[in-house]
């Protein structure tokens, strides 16, 4: 007589627990040895080899029955490398023999199942019955997935074939494996065949789910009319808890019912084709709605094509067929409108509900079914459009599958899961309050009313009852951990014990019972499990999966406007990959985390690009509408004026183009009229809403701060623009300091209004950009503001200057341009003197900042070294003239046969930094000094001014502080603080230190080369007589061949040799002064007028060099040189000027 069975002892709860995470955990393993072999990167090598390849082609041929010892020549190869093969493909192979016995334990606990013919109803034991359908479900997913590694009998042969060579005998489970891979061949046919005698159980699970699948798939009209989540159609009920009784079905996801009806109606199609309800409330629905299902991540299974292929097989299901073609015609036709016109409602239902309930935290209470509800719907439809827009059949409308809105739809979906999450406190201390108050007593009055109850379940329902009992408000307060998992796994083990046949206290026979702990069930896990319960309904971790589509979508978020405010959710998505994740396969756990954060990276990169695109085309139009305030466009807005008032009358010269007065932009015909800058706005606050969403988030324990990323690209725009602003490339043409300072002022106001959108320090941009513009290169290693003026100054005025085409005027404290150099001066708007106005340079001064202009003083500096060093190679040429010329200045004759000989070398053409050993390249050096030095005093004087307005009392701290140096206190590092503020110095200290840097051998020798560069320039003054481009031009204060700039040469040269050979300045000035006095006065003796055309203007350059000289004097002048002359001088070029 055969023993009852006890169902408890059957641990039917646990196995189904057990098996369907096993079953994940499978399907995890041969997805990712189906995705590797697929890819020939990551496709076991064996597989790819050469000298292999024969033997797997045979191998595979042959499968599952290899004859190894007949066939030693076509498995040579393999031979050689089977320890290779047996460690490489031990896991794949060890994966498939998990496989085996999966399906083993499988069909064990389905014929438990039948034996003990076990009641099962999706809305009774909900439980049960779902993981039992799950478990169906994922078991055909896996033996299909299996089928679809192409090379699994290779894999699986090749590992036997090395197993028998190096242990010589085959694998234990080889035999059952080869069979199983033969037997599935076509997986759904052997599927169908192995569950025929299994189909009663599955009947009875998949007929419940009429109950539930035909309101779940309802149209949008039906959820419209139904006022679906909208919690105030009814305003009376805005506080009554939601509460159907079928609390966990209304949350379920739509497609695993479809799974579950797909698969079910498959493998038991005998008796489901003969249900009428079967066959039209669940099996056409779902065939009228989809083109596919999901088998595992981004592997579906195409539902038309597949149901052919099995029901054409059968002999008398050719109107099933013909149902299945007419159903996918359907589907063609209407199953993407449909879908669409639900996403439309669930936008605006779900935006409406998420509005509500920020400002209603506490209806998150009693409406917490709602929300896990919505969520659950909008996850339903979003994943139907990720699977099936990819594989719809040729007849759809593609533009069905297109959604530009989708990005709005996740984003409420994530509001969502932030005030639950927020506010889980209030969801908690409700249904603490609602369990405690409610659901024990109505519980145990249930329990009392029960008219038989075994001792096993009266243990386990008297357990719920005591547990909810001791729940106190309290408890939340105190913010304790609710742990409700072993109360729920009981209900779970109940629902099996009373589900069996002939069960002393059977569940079918007390509905209400399971339905009310169903409900129990749901609010614990509220309480206990949000984070679960928000996985369960709104978890989209398969976009990792389905990459194309999830980038598609959020291409077309961004390039919508009025839809890139919810660009942010796609990042944000990325932070649930990491639950896509299992314990199964933890080698996949890398991969998944870079896709995840390079999507992260990725979306906040093309976020922050967009705004920065949109911020800098308005930054652009404003610096366009300030450069047409300009003095410079005057011009023609007068001509203008001047052509309509000499309309009618003789029309001047040349064509008048008609220009657009600034302002002409702000005028519009009516409100509704929108202008480009309008669209850029919205555009923008569109975008900056969703960088501005999260200040910071984390994925994958990396923190992501969307603001940082828009911070990065302002900056490497800001500073790309400035030097794209300043130089042009294509004309070669460098921008005027006063219009680039009016385009930079107009860029930052611009660039400041992103303040107004995103919580960004804008300020810490701008000193960032322009202090890196202040050096010679930028952190990328870029070409800066100041780079590219010191080039130009240096390479293109300088080269002008010293060709004689511009000239230092003292008057007005810039360079200018002259043409019949006596008199004539020209101006030009266009040309490049302007570049040296003061205000010029008082702009640059702005824009780079005291570090640019200490850049530049040192690059003149340094050239300004340069030529000092070829001046010391002059001198040291004509050393001994030079030493017999100091030593005999007072012997006037002996001076004149030196002065001969030093000024009768050969002539040679005199050109810009090439060494000539004559008086003339000697002079035009000291010139090119001097110009070089009157540029810097004008460049630093530009600076001090910008100073002095900026921080004028700092300002006055240095100059005191210069003033009256500490005796402690080395006077070079005053000098460099100094000069660093522009303020001038006796002694140049960047002079100094350049001159320092140079290599010296002998002190005692250079310094008396210091001392004949004096002497050399002393005795050649009188050279520039001859010159007539040496007359002095009265209107300019200046030379016409800028000799005058010797002055500053002279003192500032002298200063620095003589500080740096340490010798005595002043001493060394008087000596200069002395002989070149004395050269000075022996020109009025001279009778040849070449030699003294300029003599009157070269007397005037003693007065010049005195000007300068914070070492001589007036008084010290006029003992060498008779001031009568000077004043003289000045008459005589006064009176040779033009009238």
């Amino acid at each position: 007589m055969m023993a009852r069975v006890v169902p408890g002892q059957q641990k039917l709860a646990e196995k189904l627990i057990i098996l369907n995470n096993r079953a994940t955990g499978m399907l995890t393993r041969i997805y990712n040895i189906k995705k590797a072999c697929s890819d020939s990167r990551s496709k076991p090598t064996f597989l790819t080899d050469k000298a292999l390849e024969s033997g797997v082609k045979f191998i595979v041929r042959k499968f599952p029955v290899v004859d190894i010892r007949n066939n030693q020549n076509q498995l040579a190869g393999v031979n050689n490398a089977k320890n290779d093969i047996l460690k490489g493909l031990s896991l794949y192979y060890h994966t498939f023999v998990d496989v085996l016995e999966f399906k083993d334990h499988f069909y064990e606990l389905l014929a438990t199942f039948d034996s003990l013919s076990i009641y099962l109803d999706l809305t009774v034991n909900y439980d049960l019955t779902s993981q039992f359908l799950e478990l169906i479900v994922r078991y055909a997913s896996l033996m299909i997935l299996v089928t679809r590694i192409d090379d699994r009998k290779a894999i699986i042969g090749l590992y036997d074939h090395a197993h028998d060579m190096i242990h010589g005998k085959m694998d234990k489970d080889y035999a059952r494996l080869g069979q199983m891979i033969v037997d599935f061949e076509h997986p759904l046919k052997k599927l169908v065949e192995d569950f025929g005698a299994h189909s009663r159980s599955m009947f009875s699970a998949v007929m419940s789910l009429l109950q539930i699948y035909p309101q779940r798939n309802n149209v949008a009209d039906v959820w419209r009319n139904a006022s679906l989540f909208n919690v105030i159609a009814t305003p009376s009920q805005m506080l009554n808890p939601a509460l159907t009784d079928k609390m966990q079905c209304e949350y379920i996801s739509i497609e695993s019912l479809e799974r579950w009806i797909y698969f079910g109606y498959l493998l038991c199609h005998p008796s489901m084709v003969s249900s009428q309800e079967a066959t039209t409330g669940l099996w056409r629905p779902v065939l009228q709605s989809n083109f596919c299902l999901t088998l595992f991540r981004d592997e579906v299974i195409m539902l038309h094509r597949s149901a052919e292929d099995v029901f054409s097989s059968i002999k008398g299901y050719n109107k099933k067929v013909s149902e299945i073609k007419e159903c996918r015609d359907t589907a063609a036709q209407q199953a993407g409108k449909v879908h669409k016109d639900k996403r439309k409602y669930l936008r605006t239902s779900i935006k409406e509900f998420v509005a509500i309930l920020t400002d209603q935290p506490g209806l998150l209470g009693p409406k917490t079914l709602f929300v896990f509800m919505a969520l659950a719907y909008a996850r339903d439809e979003v994943m139907w459009l990720a699977r099936n827009s990819s594989n719809f059949i040729k007849k759809v409308n593609a533009e069905d599958f297109v959604d530009r809105h989708l990005g709005e739809l996740l984003f409420y979906m994530e509001e969502l899961r932030l005030l639950v999450r927020r506010y889980d406190e209030v969801i908690q201390r409700y249904y603490v309050q609602y369990m405690y108050g409610y659901d024990s007593v109505i519980l145990n009055e249930a329990v009392q009313n029960l008219s038989v109850c075994p001792e096993d379940e009266s243990v386990i329902m008297t357990s719920i009852v005591n547990t909810m009992t001791s729940l106190s408000i309290k408890q939340v307060e105190q913010k304790e951990l609710f742990d409700f998992r072993a109360m729920r796994l009981d209900w779970f083990r109940l629902q099996a014990y009373t589900s069996v046949n002939k069960a002393a206290l059977s569940l079918k026979d007390n509905i209400g019972l399971a339905r009310l702990m169903n409900t129990i069930s749901f609010h614990c896990k509220v309480v206990d499990e949000v984070d679960e319960m928000l996985h369960e309904t709104s978890d989209l971790s398969n976009f990792c999966f389905y990459q194309t589509f999830f980038g598609t979508a959020f291409k077309r978020c961004i390039e919508l406007p009025a839809q890139s405010r919810f660009s942010i959710v796609f990042p944000l998505i990325c932070g649930q990959f990491i639950t896509a994740v299992g314990d199964f396969c933890p080698e996949e756990r890398s991969h998944v985390r870079d896709r995840a954060l390079n999507g992260v990276n990725q979306f906040l990169e093309e976020m922050a690009k967009e705004a920065r695109n949109l911020l800098f085309n308005i930054a652009s139009e404003q610096s366009q509408l300030a450069d047409n305030l300009l003095p410079k466009n005057a011009a023609m807005t007068l001509k203008q004026g001047l052509a309509k008032k000499t309309k009618g009358k003789k029309q001047p010269k040349g064509n008048v183009q008609e220009t657009t007065k600034p302002g002409a932009e702000s005028k519009r015909k009516d409100r509704l009229y929108v202008t480009r800058m309008d669209k850029y706005h919205m555009a923008l606050a569109e975008i900056c809403t969703a960088i501005n969403y999260r200040p910071s988030f984390v994925v994958w324990d990396h923190t992501f701060a969307p603001k940082e990323y828009l911070t990065a690209h302002l900056e490497t725009r800001f500073a790309r623009t400035l030097v794209s602003m300043t130089f042009n490339k294509d004309t070669n043409e460098i921008a005027k300091p006063t219009e680039l300072l009016s385009k930079l002022r107009a860029y930052m106001a611009t660039l400041q209004t992103v303040e107004n959108y995103v919580h960004l320090d804008v300020t810490r941009i701008f000193n960032s950009v322009l202090l890196q513009q202040s050096q010679m290169v930028d952190s990328h290693g870029d070409t800066t503001i100041t780079t590219l003026y010191t080039q130009w100054y240096l390479e293109v005025m300088l080269r002008q200057v010293s060709g004689g085409s511009t000239v230092f005027s003292e008057m007005r404290r810039h360079f200018v341009k002259g043409y019949l150099y006596l008199f004539l001066l020209y101006y030009s708007h266009n040309t490049d003197e302007t570049l040296i106005f003061p205000a010029e340079l008082r702009a640059l001064a702005q824009i780079i900042g005291p570090y640019g202009m200490k850049f530049l003083n040192e690059s003149l500096v340094w050239h300004i070294a340069s030529q000092i060093t070829e001046l010391k190679k002059a001198v040291a040429e004509n050393l001994d003239t030079l030493t017999a010329l100091r030593t005999n200045f007072d012997k006037p004759e002996q001076m004149a046969m030196l002065y001969r000989k030093l000024d009768g070398m050969p002539q040679k053409a005199i050109i810009y930094f090439t060494k000539l050993a004559s008086v003339e390249n000697f002079l035009l050096r000291m010139t090119i000094i001097g110009v070089i030095f009157a540029f810097r005093d004008v460049a630093q004087e530009a600076l001090n001014d910008v100073l002095q307005h900026r921080i004028p009392f700092l300002l006055a701290s240095i100059e005191d502080f210069k003033e009256h140096v500490p005796k402690e206190t080395d006077v070079k590092v005053v000098n460099e603080l100094a000069t660093a503020a522009g303020i001038p110095c006796e002694i140049d200290p960047t002079l100094c230190s350049a001159l320092s840097s140079q290599k010296i051998e002998n002190p005692d020798e250079e310094y008396k080369v210091a001392c004949l560069l004096m002497v050399f320039l002393a005795v050649a003054i009188p050279v520039l007589a001859r010159n007539e481009r040496s007359v002095f031009l009265p209107e300019l204060v200046a030379h016409g061949n800028n000799c005058h700039c010797l002055a500053r040469a002279v003192n500032h040269v002298a200063a620095a040799l003589f500080t740096v050979h340490r010798g005595n300045v002043e001493d060394r000035l008087k000596e200069f002064l002395a002989l070149s006095s004395s050269s000075l006065l022996k020109l009025g003796q001279e009778t040849d007028k070449v030699s003294t055309r300029s003599r009157e203007s070269v007397y005037l350059l003693l007065e010049r060099i005195i000007h300068f000289s914070p070492f001589l004097t007036m008084d010290l002048l006029e003992s060498c040189f008779p001031y009568v002359l000077l004043r003289n001088s000045y008459h005589a070029v006064r009176r040779n000027q033009p009238a």
